[in-house]
């Protein structure tokens, strides 16, 4: 069945003309490096640890980066001061994990780890949403909470804390999450959990994101103004895309955008 994903609706809103390229002619650039390595081998440090599944979640991290090191493009050229570096940051993240989610949730039951989602779309039926939430806890409320691991440097400022397009991915899981489980949306509570690999404090911020019946319903708007856009075909290039917040586009100027 056709589904879209957060990550998918996130790349068409930045650019259809990318989207295209990447979703529907299979062209990848950008095949990983050292932080993608990183982000992938604490995430699964995290479901790991919530599951209790290790007793060394230093050295099983160790494990994993190396594991998705290997995994890099055989031409890539590792950056080795990086790599030591973060493999001191990942190992010392670790430790902060399982206190930090229970300072901030106190007493707390587990409900999921990588929970997917895979519901029908209201208005296009014939379309799912897909996606996978990192961790749901339950409280002693009554109250779900839905978590998304996000690693990071130092952490993010309050404009990217509250920047639309990051935030409605927790707004578009909780929505399908509540539909899944038939939850009432007041139930249900949306948090990020940064995970800061070079901050010298306060290692994992976990912070609340509002995620009520307005934003929601701006979320699915956009969600469906996409697929109307994708079923119809108009992939338009957006000229304002070109120069992103960590740099040029990879298709910028080459055989398949200019």
């Amino acid at each position: 069945m056709p589904h879209i994903s957060f990550s998918e609706l996130k790349l068409w809103n930045e650019c259809p003309w990318k989207h295209k390229l990447v979703y529907l002619e299979g062209i990848k650039v950008f095949e990983g490096n050292e932080h993608t390595a990183f982000g992938t081998a604490v995430h699964s440090t995290c479901e790991q640890l919530v599951e209790n599944n290790i007793k060394n979640a230093a050295e099983y991290f160790q494990e994993q980066f190396l594991k998705e090191l290997q995994g890099l493009p055989e031409n890539y050229e590792l950056k080795k001061d990086l790599v030591v570096a973060m493999r001191m940051q990942g190992c010392m993240l670790t430790g902060h994990i399982l206190p930090s989610l229970k300072e901030y949730f106190g007493k707390y039951t587990l409900v999921s780890v990588e929970e997917k989602l895979y519901e029908d779309i209201e208005e296009y039926d014939d379309y799912s949403f897909k996606g996978y939430i990192d961790l749901v806890l339950k409280t002693s409320d009554g109250k779900y909470h839905i978590i998304d691991w996000k690693t990071c440097s130092w952490g993010w400022d309050t404009r990217r804390k509250s920047e639309r397009m990051t935030t409605y991915q927790l707004t578009l899981y909780k929505h399908f999450f509540c539909i899944k489980h038939n939850i009432e949306p007041a139930d249900a509570t949306t948090h990020f959990a940064l995970l800061k690999r070079t901050a010298k404090k306060n290692n994992v911020e976990i912070f609340k994101v509002t995620s009520g019946n307005k934003k929601t319903e701006n979320a699915l708007k956009l969600l469906n103004k996409s697929l109307y856009n994708l079923t119809n075909k108009n992939y338009i290039k957006n000229r304002m895309a070109c120069q992103g917040r960590f740099g040029p586009c990879e298709f910028l100027k080459s055989q398949h955008c200019n």
